[in-house]
């Protein structure tokens, strides 16, 4: 039976591509993609490229066939993620496809902070369709931090307003796994999976160990959610995606993303990626810093 992957020229969905070719037939994956030529190194490897668009809901009715198993990886528009989404799980609905995932957030409907709104909206579009669904309710990335490292090492700091709360990432490789072992595996229909790392820390925690790891001063420089703000505004950061992070920063403060409830390694079978694996990852593919 067919494996629809949604949004699969996206960091997330190419690591999902990945995690499914280790498990079946290039032959049996579907790729969905706005772009052939984003997705030809796709086809090239044999996956069924098929051109659409979550902002035009008629692209998206040859899509899916009944029985397929489907995962619709969260858009990143802010604000417009919700109707899209659900013409998605439309199609979904009518081509009576027999599982259809969705990339959540960790805490779905307890989570407070800004950004889990719409996903809030399309847990519950999802589960008032009918489809069998599986949530995969998705905590932070290590590469939401790992990715700053050259400007965390050219201005010696860690900058958020997170406080002292915790936050509990994985690597995004082992979400797009554990996707796929949703996706490829028994028994995940209408099931909920609180997906986050074996171990939660903070910020000031993070700070120490990019200097032990890079023998220079590091620190964590807490601000209030209004500053940090304007100084992802100042940086370059549209101010609604700016407003965003700030306000999920409040979340973790909450301990609103710190919680391990070990969904992720299970589903792996292995224990999660961690932090100090990730920096060191991601400082080898920097330039050598002077």
């Amino acid at each position: 039976m067919p494996i629809v992957v949604a949004g699969a020229t996206g960091a997330l969905g190419r690591l999902v591509i990945d995690a499914l070719l280790d498990r079946s037939a290039a032959d049996e994956i579907v790729a969905v993609a706005r772009d052939r030529a984003r997705a030809a190194d796709l086809a090239a490897r044999g996956v069924d490229v098929r051109i659409a668009d979550y902002r035009r809901p008629e692209t998206l009715q040859d899509v899916f066939s009944a029985g397929d198993r489907a995962l619709l990886i969260s858009g990143n528009e802010a604000g417009q993620r919700v109707g899209r989404h659900r013409a998605v799980i439309d199609a979904a609905r009518e081509a009576r496809v027999g599982l259809l995932a969705y990339t959540s957030i960790l805490g779905g409907p307890t989570a407070t902070f800004r950004i889990a709104e719409e996903h809030i909206a399309t847990e519950q579009a999802l589960l008032a369709s009918g489809v069998p669904y599986s949530l995969l309710r998705n905590g932070w990335h290590h590469e939401n931090y790992t990715g700053a490292l050259a400007t965390t090492l050219k201005t010696g700091a860690v900058v958020g307003s997170a406080g002292g709360g915790r936050v509990a990432t994985a690597a995004r490789r082992d979400y797009a796994e554990a996707a796929a072992a949703v996706l490829t595996g028994s028994g995940h229909e209408r099931s909920v999976h609180e997906l986050s790392g074996d171990t939660a820390w903070t910020m000031a925690e993070y700070a120490a160990e990019v200097s032990r790891q890079t023998g220079r001063e590091i620190r964590y420089q807490d601000l209030p959610q209004e500053r940090y703000a304007a100084l992802l505004i100042d940086s370059g950061v549209p101010a609604m995606g700016a407003q965003l992070a700030a306000d999920a920063d409040a979340g973790i403060a909450r301990g609103e993303l710190g919680s391990t409830p070990g969904d992720l390694s299970r589903l792996l079978g292995r224990p999660t990626t961690p932090i100090a694996e990730a920096i060191a990852e991601a400082l080898k593919d920097l330039p050598a810093q002077s």
